[in-house]
């Protein structure tokens, strides 16, 4: 079952991307998805990891909660990941890197599925890389809670199956904004994680839909 999963998604990451549609569904108010021309020289490289691994009769995504005393997005749902540093090789091994810094993920025990569309966050500058990671059983994860505040494995399956899309009024830093969001175990799944994951869900319909 899961193995037709993962080739699937291998084959999907090589042709054409969901993209801004999916991410367009998550998007918060007022916020936009390119950088125009005079913003260029200030965007900052960042890549995620969005691993996948299936336990019992349901496919996980790893997820954390970002400390409250982070400088960019404090308190919120995100994958593993961050800033492209000068000495990586490539914005791969930033996401591999990060990773394994804060949740223990060992990229040995892990297979990189191909890159989900890149996304441009606004407010920080950022753009973000997102490559899609493959583990054939659940990862013995080591958190770094100077890092991660909580570990979140976010069951997909259930939000392929019924994809559940609240609204909630947010303090954000450009002021109050009603925003969409993914409800799970008390959190808030917002911002550029919602709209990265939106896109993958998309993705995974498809395959059952076939």
């Amino acid at each position: 079952m899961y193995s037709a999963v993962k080739t699937y998604l291998k084959e999907y990451l090589q042709g054409e991307l969901p993209g801004i549609n999916a991410h367009s569904k998550m998007l918060p108010p007022g916020r936009r998805l390119k950088t125009n021309a005079n913003e260029l020289s200030s965007v900052k490289m960042s890549s995620v990891l969005l691993l996948l691994f299936p336990e019992g009769e349901q496919l996980y995504i790893c997820l954390t909660k970002r400390p409250h005393t982070m400088k960019h997005h404090p308190g919120q749902i995100s994958f593993p990941g961050g800033k492209v540093e000068k000495d990586d090789t490539s914005a791969e091994m930033t996401a591999l890197r990060e990773a394994k810094e804060e949740v223990g993920i060992d990229h040995h025990q892990i297979e990189i599925l191909g890159k989900l569309s890149d996304l441009y966050v606004e407010v920080s500058q950022f753009s973000i890389q997102p490559f899609l990671a493959w583990a054939d059983h659940k990862p013995e994860f080591l958190v770094d809670f100077g890092e991660v505040e909580k570990l979140i494995l976010f069951p997909v399956s259930d939000f392929i199956a019924n994809e559940i899309i609240s609204e909630i009024e947010l303090e954000t830093v450009t002021g109050t904004l009603r925003v969409k969001y993914y409800p799970y175990d008390g959190e808030f799944i917002w911002g550029a994680t919602a709209m990265i994951l939106s896109e993958l869900i998309e993705i995974l319909k498809k395959q059952v839909a076939v």
